[in-house]
């Protein structure tokens, strides 16, 4: 076994564990204190659930994540010496990385303190793409860029793929959160394959990064799963959107030395669901004559729910496709051009069978009535959605400002 997979199998679970009961602890801490400061999330709108619903889980899962991260890097730096041997001898090499990992956490935070505002008052899509534009540029010119091959190669060009690919990831997750557990869930599977992946190619600062995430992911769930006690808002969507962006960008996928560079097709086929999420809104949207920002219940779980399955089932069916789709990402590193194209073709078919589903009639639940089209698939129910069964807030149908 690799030795560090030896380490993060040892200091992984006490990482996540940590940021577990940190972000747990901190989620019934939001629960309380959000009512008294106002930070409810009122039924109406676009929005399912019929009882306000505590704001504060975005918040809660960043500040477990800057504590933990904190916490490991003053280890690091001020006392490396007197750290377990495995995690000694790693010490200057994590070190020479403090200094990128504050830039993407300082610029996560940007995004979650933009979300947060976004919560409270409403921003306008401008500005809010403007801002997450902006801090992925940022990132791009700080030196952390996605490697390319071939003629690509070029410093501004990884630079505009870097700014598109982390900005595309904010408002991935920031639409995929619209119904209770989904974009955590989702983020969580992302954030386990990523660290695998990356682990599986030498990477131990980035997977490291990654346990402490999956960790309050998991904490933040305790309170997030349906029916919903807590919900993450545009902070939380925002902040995790754009960190799970970023470490895709500052870990490798790629193992120097062999002759297969296909592991850098691994972001692509672990973020397939929610890109497919993200693209086939805004092509309804368009196709329908309206703004690709527009909020709306055109989303990949409410059309799941259209098809008369309900809520939770919608969002396990989500989690699970994008395990599937993910897990082939695992071996990408290993395969050459033919055994990379049957992963990337098993991952279509995986989409295909969604959408083959999602076009088909079948699947409509007792009073409720489906159309055959994928942009007017939606659920019509004899009686109000329950509890939980709607968006959370900052998601997409969160009202003005939200995409």
């Amino acid at each position: 076994m690799p030795e560090n997979v030896r380490l993060l199998l040892t200091i992984g679970p006490a990482l996540a564990g940590a940021a577990f009961v940190l972000c747990a602890g901190l989620c019934a801490l939001a629960r309380t204190m959000a009512p008294r400061w106002g930070l409810l999330d009122r039924p109406g709108g676009h929005k399912g659930h019929k009882a306000p619903v505590p704001l504060g889980g975005g918040v809660a899962i960043w500040l477990a994540v800057v504590l933990v991260l904190g916490a490991c890097g003053a280890a690091v730096l001020l006392d490396g010496g007197r750290l377990p041997e495995g995690v000694a001898r790693h010490a200057s090499g994590l070190q020479s990385r403090a200094g990128e990992l504050a830039t993407i956490l300082g610029l996560a935070t940007v995004m979650m303190v933009m979300g947060f505002v976004d919560d409270r008052v409403g921003l306008g899509w401008k500005p809010r793409l403007a801002v997450q534009l902006g801090c992925a540029a940022l990132v791009a010119a700080s030196g952390v860029r996605v490697t390319l091959f071939g003629p690509f190669t070029h410093p501004l060009i990884g630079g505009a793929v870097t700014t598109l690919w982390i900005a595309a990831m904010t408002n991935a997750f920031n639409m995929l959160d619209n119904m209770d557990g989904l974009s955590a869930s989702v983020a969580l599977i992302a954030a386990v394959l990523f660290a695998a992946a990356q682990a599986a190619v030498g990477g131990l600062f980035a997977p490291a990064v990654l346990a402490i995430v999956a960790g309050a992911l998991a904490g933040f769930l305790v309170h997030n799963h349906a029916p919903a006690r807590l919900y993450m808002g545009d902070a939380g969507s925002n902040f995790l959107g754009f960190l799970l962006g970023s470490m895709t960008v500052a870990g490798n996928f790629f193992q120097e030395g062999t002759a297969s560079p296909f592991g850098v097709l691994t972001p692509l086929l672990v973020m397939a669901v929610p890109l497919y999420d993200m693209t086939s809104v805004i092509l309804i949207r368009l196709s329908e004559g309206r703004s690709p920002f527009q909020p709306d219940r055109r989303h990949f779980s409410h059309r799941l729910v259209g098809r008369g399955l309900t809520p939770p089932q919608a969002v396990w069916t989500i989690d699970l496709v994008t395990l599937a789709c993910g897990l082939g990402a695992l071996l990408l590193h290993r395969l050459d051009a033919w055994g990379a194209g049957v992963v990337l073709a098993q991952a279509g078919c995986l989409l295909g069978i969604v959408a083959v589903l999602e076009l088909s009639g079948a699947g409509s639940g007792p009073g409720t009535r489906t159309e055959r089209t994928l942009g007017q698939a939606r659920l019509e129910p004899a009686a109000p959605l329950a509890a939980g069964a709607g968006r959370p807030p900052g998601g997409d149908d969160a009202g003005p400002g939200s995409t």
